[in-house]
């Protein structure tokens, strides 16, 4: 299991360019490495996340073109782990702000503390969603409760994450805990087949029904020749017989 960790607590975990590039060379790294069968995304600190990093923003000499740079480095980090043939566990707490939310949507299984908030804060500071938001946030609540959340300073908290479906489970105290719990559990099992599933569910969204059709059926077929699958298959095949 890789564990991916945000380490910038001193401000909320938010991104500056040199955290970005960090975050897509962690990634890259996590892409190569055949040993990590499951992923753990979690934030250092009170905050899992608080977006972008503001005051870098505005220290800069040109604030447009250092704030293209770090939503394209950033976006294109989150684009190759959600694209990981690995399964993602994210713990959140404290704060989800911003693209944290586009970071923590690129995990699989959300656990989240109860008293863990979620805002979107673009509005807030006159700015338009990155990161994926606008196209993460309604597949995860529906398009009405997105824009709620984008075009309104609504704050939601973990249990009202839980039942818009925006996280996966709710915790009351360590939710990285729980996580580490999952994304071992997940590491243990068939990594190809719980991999591939990953890729087809994420990747149905800009398919078509025939081309994820006509996926599901190569990547079947290539599954059942793994040696995980032949030994699973054979041992279901023994235990059912009469």
């Amino acid at each position: 299991m890789a564990h991916l960790e945000l380490t910038r607590p001193e401000r909320s975990n938010a991104f500056d360019l040199t955290a970005a590039r960090a975050f897509a060379e962690a990634v890259q790294i996590i892409e190569r490495d055949d040993a990590a069968r499951a992923v753990l995304l979690t934030g250092a600190g009170k905050r899992f996340c608080a977006g972008g990093d503001i005051h870098s923003m505005i220290a800069a000499d040109d604030s447009s073109a250092y704030l293209r740079e770090l939503a394209d480095v950033l976006d294109g980090a989150l684009q190759k782990l959600d694209s990981l043939p690995k399964p993602v566990v994210v713990a959140v707490q404290g704060s989800v702000a911003g693209a944290g939310i586009g970071v923590m949507l690129a995990g699989d299984l959300i656990v989240a503390d109860h008293a863990t908030r979620f805002v979107t804060a673009y509005s807030g500071i006159g700015l338009t969603p990155d990161c994926g938001v606008s196209w993460l946030l309604p597949r995860a609540v529906g398009q009405q409760r997105a824009l709620q959340l984008l075009l309104t300073p609504t704050v939601i908290d973990g249990d009202q994450a839980l039942s818009w479906g925006l996280v996966t489970e709710v915790v009351s105290g360590n939710a990285v805990s729980r996580a580490r719990e999952l994304a071992a559990s997940i590491a243990t099992g068939p990594s190809h087949a719980l991999g591939q599933a990953r890729r087809l569910q994420r990747g149905s969204w800009s398919a078509d029904r025939a081309t994820t059709g006509a996926d599901e059926s190569r990547t079947i077929a290539a599954a059942i020749t793994t040696p995980e699958a032949t030994a699973l298959v054979a041992s279901f095949a023994g235990s059912s017989r009469p």
